[in-house]
């Protein structure tokens, strides 16, 4: 009786998924979380798995991975600004200030430097050599992934996106209805830790009535974040850096917007 739609706005996935999924039940839609949201109403249960996909890293053709060569891309949709835009174009003081505030990276000013001396700079592999030429071997794998983290989220305005929808899902699901939410860095679970506690981006306490009964807007399942335990780790190395948060849609409504 229940129906599973499925989102991503990458084609690839949506066509993989509906190969593999084919129940009458079972919808895919080539669509943003944002975008899927905008007329939805009455929903049960929610699952968002965020961030880069194994799929897309393994293909070089698609720009996600600094260990393979591949045009400057990493555009989860089909449209919109590419990586070579978002390296070549960007002022430098702005490219300094998307990889310290989207990859944490200690060297922003540094490497943002050094690649407004090198450019254009038009590979995947051009970038890397770049970074890694800027730090100790023992520090490279990591600047490079956090580089490469930091030019994908603004390509993909996958902060944004995750903030939108965060706030628009209190008016999407009924009450008693779940939120799951797999996060794979820092940025993203932040946020998703702050609106499951308030109802909020920001750290503030949860609104109460007069009892001391919070009026937030979820109820938090996972006190702390479920992490994969060694076993998983094994046979899915990637899985290392997920957290899962869930949370109950109490019949709340969320803050205000400030």
């Amino acid at each position: 009786r229940g129906r599973l739609l499925g989102v991503d706005q990458d084609p690839e996935a949506i066509a993989a998924a509906s190969a593999r999924l084919s129940d009458a039940r079972f919808e895919s839609r080539l669509s943003s979380f944002e975008s899927a949201l905008e007329s939805a109403e009455g929903v049960d249960g929610v699952l968002m798995d965020l961030g880069v996909s194994s799929r897309q890293l393994d293909d070089a053709s698609r720009g996600f991975s600094f260990r393979g060569e591949g045009p400057l891309d990493m555009r989860m949709a089909p449209q919109g600004r590419s990586a070579w835009s978002v390296v070549n174009d960007s002022e430098q003081s702005e490219l300094a200030r998307f990889l310290r505030r989207y990859g944490e990276e200690p060297a922003a000013r540094r490497i943002a430097a050094a690649i407004a001396r090198a450019r254009p700079v038009r590979t995947t592999t051009q970038l890397a050599d770049l970074v890694a030429g800027l730090v100790p071997p023992p520090e490279r794998s990591k600047t490079l992934a956090r580089v490469f983290q930091a030019v994908r989220i603004v390509v993909n305005d996958e902060l944004g996106t995750l903030e939108r929808t965060l706030l628009r899902l209190p008016q999407v699901l009924n009450p008693g209805g779940r939120l799951v939410v797999i996060s794979y860095h820092s940025l993203e679970d932040r946020r998703v830790k702050r609106v499951f506690k308030s109802g909020s981006l920001h750290d503030t306490v949860p609104p109460k009535d007069h009892f001391g009964n919070s009026l937030a807007p979820w109820t938090e399942l996972t006190r702390h974040p479920l992490v994969p335990d060694d076993a998983e780790i094994a046979r899915n190395p990637r899985a290392r850096s997920a957290k899962l948060r869930a949370a109950t849609r109490t019949c709340h409504p969320p803050p205000p917007l400030s």
